[in-house]
This record gives C-alpha cells, structure tokens and sequence, in this order.
C-alpha cells in the first residue's frame, strides 16, 4: 500500500511539473506577443509534428538500446522487450524531483529477474553520465564548427564530459563514497549499498560497451537536435545546422544544471534567450521552445505514462513467481 502511494505521489509530480511549465511558457507569451507566438505553433502541420515526434522515438529507441547493452554488461538476465518496457516506463518519473523516480527501473528488474539494486545500482548511474558525456560531446563539436553567441558553451561542454568521465571511474566513486562514510558516520548498510554498486562501474569500461553505447547515445541525442533545427526552419528562422544543434544542448545541459525536474525552466529559459540573441525573433523562440519541450521531454513523459501501468502489472506478476520458486 505505501509503495502504491509513493509511486502515486510520484506521477503526480510529473503533472505538477507539466503545469508549472505551461503556465510559465503562457506567462511569457502573454508578456511578450501571445498571438504571434500562437500563430507560429498554429501554422504547424500535422506531418510536421508527426515527424518530430518520430525523432523523438529514434532517441527513445536508442537509449532502450543501450540499457540493454549495460544490463548485458552487468550480466542482468532480462530480454530485448523486458528492458524496452523498464526504461521506457522510467520516463513516466522523470519530473520528479532530482529525477530520483527513475531507480523504478531497478525495482522492475529485481521484480523480474531477482536482480537486488545492490548489483544494478550501477546502470542509473552510468546511464546518466552516458546522456551527459553524449550531450557535452555534440555541444563541444556543434560549438567548434559554430561559436556564434555560444563562447560561453566551451567551458558548459568541457565540464559536462569531465563529470561524465568522473561518474564511470569506480576508483574516484568509491573512494568519495568513503570519505563521506567518515565524515558522517551514519547509514552504514546505505554506504555499503553504493559501494557495492560502484564496483559494478568497470563493467563499462570495455571497449565493447563504452563505443557502441556512446555511439547510440550520440545519434539519439542527434535526433532531437536535428527536431529542433527542422523546427526553427518551419517556423522562418533560418539559423544553420550547428548553430541549432549548439543552442538545443547548451539548454539541456543549463537546464540540468539548475537541478530541476527534467531541466524544467532552466533549459526553457535558456533556449529562448539564446535564441533571441541569435536574432530569432522572440515570439518565434518561444513557440519554438514550447514545441520542443513538449515533443522531447513531455512526449517521453507522456509514453512513460502509457508503459508505466505494464512495466508495473507485468513485474508483480513476475514477482510473485519468483516468490513461490525460493519457498
């Protein structure tokens, strides 16, 4: 019962989050042109939106992918469509609050195979610093072959990879995991859990794992920067290729960095600025971040919401399998 609440509690944040983003992008257009900005969503076609949202799907697709190469890492015995479901299903969490309800997957996984957190606790990590290593890689190269406006990105790129390398290094993990273990003292069976979980961290180190994962994560990523450019053509804002591919990530990554739910306001607030200065007229940089928004992070929110209530109902079962087999 309790699990039922706090996974309720949960979804309700994502729905909070999305009002909170709308309301905040309305705010902005009312203050700024609210007809202009209307009208430019409005002159969008159907076809046009159906292929930002396939784009969408590639990046979905391909990050489906490569948690199932890191659960294959890690020895995890679950299938192609068990591991489809698990991190399609995360997304429905992905407003919460540091993006903590996303660990669902780990519960869905020892659900299903029998897997304790103590030993995949490793994949959310190194899922994370993967998106942030591909993201600050295309903001390093779209910033090298267009810096315009964009100086400042360099420094946001360089910072992003470090982390990301910093993230996947058990070493550095573990040895930071200890020093807070004596500075506080308290949680021991806590402590030992993320040790236990950092050690699993070499298992991504391997050739074998680290290029095709990071290869998938790059076009996935690419996918949507590709969107977003598609977008500002169709809108008339006609800025090239790197350009483009620059603003989208130099606004994910701002937007992580405020620690918000999905990036929310951060990454907003980003896009548009940068866009202004860029020479994009505001109304149309509004309109163009709402729609961006909504087809890439609330449209992963939104097939969470869809693949949530299976990934959950399927795992129970499976649980109570696994249940009766150790009795």
């Amino acid at each position: 019962m309790n699990n039922a609440r706090n996974l309720s509690r949960k979804l309700w944040f994502s729905l909070a989050f999305f009002a909170v983003f709308l309301a905040g992008l309305i705010s902005v257009a009312m203050a700024t042109g609210w007809g202009d900005s209307i009208a430019a969503i409005r002159d969008l076609t159907l076809a046009q939106v159906m292929i930002l949202l396939a784009l969408s799907l590639i990046n979905y697709g391909l990050r489906c992918l490569r948690w199932h190469i890191y659960t294959g890492a890690l020895n995890v015995p679950t299938t192609v469509s068990q591991n489809f479901r698990h991190y399609l299903g995360g997304f429905a969490l992905t407003a919460t609050p540091g993006r903590v309800g996303e660990f669902i997957r780990l519960r869905w996984i020892w659900r299903d195979t029998g897997c304790r957190p103590e030993r995949t606790g490793a994949l959310v990590l190194v899922d994370r610093a993967a998106d942030l290593s591909a993201v600050g890689v295309m903001l390093a190269v779209s910033i090298g072959l267009s810096a315009k406006g964009l100086q400042g990105g360099w420094a946001v790129a360089a910072l992003a990879v470090f982390i990301a390398w910093l993230a996947t290094r058990s070493g550095a993990i573990i040895w930071g995991i200890g020093l807070l273990w004596r500075i506080f003292g308290i949680l021991p069976r806590a402590f030992a859990t993320l040790r236990s979980a950092a050690r699993q961290l070499s298992a991504f180190s391997h050739a074998r794992i680290f290029f095709p994962a990071t290869l998938l994560g790059i076009i996935g990523w690419g996918a949507e920067a590709y969107a977003f450019f598609l977008l500002l053509g169709w809108m008339g804002a006609e800025i090239g290729l790197a350009l483009a591919f620059a603003i989208f990530f130099f606004s994910m990554l701002t937007g992580g960095a405020t620690g918000l739910p999905g990036g929310i306001g951060g990454a907003e607030a980003a896009m548009i600025g940068v866009l202004a200065l860029n020479g994009v007229p505001l109304e149309i940089a509004i309109a163009a971040t709402a729609v961006i928004r909504i087809t890439t992070l609330w449209f992963a929110i939104a097939v969470g919401f869809c693949v949530f209530p299976f990934a959950e109902q399927y795992s129970s079962k499976k649980a109570v399998k696994l249940s009766y087999a150790m009795e």
